[in-house]
């Protein structure tokens, strides 16, 4: 009898199985993408005046890029909404000053919207070799996008803003703030490019790829390079003679809002400056000035329609003894204007300018029915819109060319421009702060003055109803500055020049050009993205 032996089964071999992941580590790993998202958008902030830390800019793009590199483009899309919260809360914050926090969060919630968009397509283009280019641009696109919509566009806060102190600033003049902005972001973004080989060396072994390495360097080393090359553009040397300019701050009765209640003060304090100026300049204390800049508002009551107004300017330029522009409240055919006066000491008023770009819910309310009914005061605080002007206003003052950017105007590329191209020599930013308190808004506008100076070379005059006015050289550097809310006037030589920059040559161009990079960046991701998924399912 055979007796045939019964297999007996080896015991199953169970493979090794991973450690649960804990609850804690699931929530730490979500939320801190979120965190660093949102606390990058706060140092970009921190990057902006009246801080002079332009360079925290470069780390915050470098932590923005790290976050967003290899993820989905609806996660992008959330990582880029609360970096934008992070940059754009405390950056406009001043937007609620007088108003209350109402307008400053739909502002914000409304801008964020664009940066949310460049996170998702920033995630999308991650993939693609050379990314920290097509990142860059997609910034670019956003800031373009942001500066014509809603409401004919919002770009304060462009990156070229914030570097008004930083090595970068002679780009200015090479392409504008568009190329200013894309040299900094990309520079921010190929940091985080340097930097993530050698981390993911250290945590995989793996050596770095030498061509991976190259581009990471270029992508930090070419703007530098391209700023330093760009310093022969920027120079402060006069080309058509020199003009000795008085900046006149006559301040204002009090802070905020109420102070338009008291227009007459406000004009009486603008004249009784000027004649202050002109009692030095007789003295011999002060030279005496080719002409005068006031600011934005400074006679909010019309001149034209009111006799005792226009006594009230015409003794001021006749004790100065020169040309004056004064910024007036005019309303004519039934329309309300934000005019700039040239007003001579002997024929009187000879040339006007329209500001052209006019502040949203400032100068005119949009949807003015649907926010009536949210919130009626909001209504009362603009009771009728201002018009637009349709020409740049360039005066001639003492055989000068004065091209006029009135206060908002000088966050928009195409109405500094224009003024240069009309034949500016010299351009004045006329500006009225004082709605707005001492918060940062003056700092953060006054830096974009110094950054337009750069950009097409000329002497940029900043005269504010309280502060802070300043005179800036073509090279960017302020000369003499006001302080908050004082009566005060600066006197002082400048250059006229009439070269052009490359940048107010080119103008829209560079700007275009970063649109259409950005968008072959998207459209070579999108199709890698659609191939790869066709030869998945093969």
């Amino acid at each position: 009898m055979t007796v045939t032996a019964t297999p007996v089964d080896e015991p199953e071999q169970l493979e090794p199985q991973a450690a649960p992941v804990s609850r804690a580590s699931r929530w730490v790993s979500r939320l801190l993408p979120a965190a660093a998202a949102a606390l990058s958008g706060v140092l970009l902030y921190v990057s902006f005046p009246p801080r002079t830390l332009w360079w925290l800019a470069l780390p915050a793009f470098a932590v923005f890029g790290w976050v967003l590199r290899g993820r989905g483009w609806k996660a992008g899309l959330g990582l880029g909404y609360l970096f934008g919260l992070g940059f754009l809360l405390p950056l406009l914050v001043w937007t609620g000053v007088e108003v209350g926090p109402g307008p400053w969060l739909a502002l914000v919630v409304i801008e964020a919207v664009f940066v949310a968009l460049v996170g998702a397509g920033v995630a999308v283009v991650s993939k693609l070799p050379g990314w920290p280019v097509w990142s860059a641009a997609l910034w670019i696109t956003g800031e373009a996008a942001r500066a014509r919509a809603p409401f004919h566009g919002f770009p304060w806060g462009k990156i070229a803003f914030g570097q008004a102190d930083g090595v970068f600033l002679p780009l200015a003049a090479l392409g504008g703030t568009p190329v200013l902005g894309f040299a900094v972001v990309l520079c921010g973004f190929g940091l985080c490019e340097v930097v993530r080989p050698v981390v993911d060396k250290r945590r995989t072994g793996r050596a770095v790829h030498r061509g991976t390495a190259a581009v990471a360097a270029l992508t930090v080393a070419v703007p530098l390079v391209g700023a330093f090359g760009s310093r022969a553009l920027v120079s402060d040397k006069a080309e058509t003679g020199t003009a000795t300019v008085a900046v006149i701050q006559g301040n204002v009765p009090r802070l905020g809002l109420d102070f338009n209640a008291q227009r007459r003060a406000v004009l009486d304090y603008h004249a009784r400056e000027t004649e202050r100026l002109a009692a030095e300049v007789k003295a011999g204390k002060v030279a005496q000035p080719d002409f005068v800049l006031w600011p934005e508002n400074s006679s909010d009551i019309d001149p034209f329609a009111n006799a005792d107004a226009r006594v009230v300017i015409e003794r001021a330029a006749t004790a100065i003894g020169a040309p004056v522009s004064v910024g007036g409240v005019v309303e004519r055919d039934g329309k309300l204007y934000n005019e700039q006066i040239l007003w001579d000491p002997e024929k009187g008023p000879v040339d006007t300018y329209d500001k052209r770009q006019i502040q949203p819910f400032g100068e005119y309310l949009p949807l003015r029915s649907l926010i009536g009914v949210i919130n009626s005061e909001w209504t009362s605080m603009v009771r009728k819109d201002f018009s637009r002007g349709t020409e740049p206003g360039v005066f001639t003052m003492d055989g000068a060319k004065v091209g006029l950017v009135t206060c908002y105007e000088a966050a928009f590329d195409w109405a500094v421009r224009s003024e240069v191209t009309d034949g500016a020599q010299l351009i004045s930013v006329p500006s009225n702060n004082a709605t707005f308190d001492r918060s940062e808004m003056t700092y953060q506008q006054l830096a974009m003055s110094r950054v337009r100076a750069v950009e097409h070379s000329r002497t940029v005059t900043v005269p504010v109803t309280s502060g802070v006015s300043a005179i800036i050289m073509p090279d960017g550097k302020i000369t003499q500055r006001t302080g908050m809310f004082v009566a005060d006037s600066l006197v002082q030589k400048v250059p006229l020049r009439s070269s052009e920059t490359p940048a107010t040559q080119l103008g829209i161009l560079p700007e275009m050009l970063l649109v259409l990079v950005a968008a072959g960046g998207l459209g070579w991701a999108i199709g890698a993205g659609v191939r790869g998924r066709r030869a998945g399912g093969v």
